[in-house]
């Protein structure tokens, strides 16, 4: 991985890190009680579709993978690569097959609606039709 082996790359990486550190904890405040680590079939959060999720349905998610694509640029080796796509797959297993059927469950209709007009991760990509 000479090629991203130079300063300017480990500081942009560096600089790619924090923003996504910083945007994780923000994504989870712009959730409020809505937020959970976990799935619990027994309760009814409120759907969150204002702050950084009128952009993307899952920010927290987008800001964690922003936060290790920008440690891989610090540390550039190939576990590091690996560490990236571990994270960027168990993302989209996490919320394709966890949590959007749990908010459809959840909030029907509402979710459809809001899941079709945001993306997934990224503005625009994983609308659901």
């Amino acid at each position: 991985m000479s090629i991203l082996d130079r300063p300017v790359v480990r500081v942009a990486g560096v600089v790619v890190s924090v923003v996504g550190l910083l945007a994780t904890f923000g994504a989870q405040l712009a959730m409020g009680d809505s937020w959970r680590s976990t799935v619990d079939l027994t309760e009814r959060p409120a759907l969150v579709t204002d702050g950084p999720f009128r952009i993307v349905r899952n920010p927290v998610y987008t800001a964690v993978i922003m936060m290790v694509a920008g440690l891989a640029l610090v540390v550039p080796s190939l576990i590091a690569i690996v560490g990236l796509g571990v994270v960027i797959v168990g993302s989209e297993l996490q919320v394709r097959l966890v949590e959007e059927p749990y908010l459809r469950q959840v909030h029907d209709g509402e979710y459809l609606s809001y899941a079709s007009h945001t993306g997934r991760f990224l503005p625009g990509l994983g609308r659901l039709t």
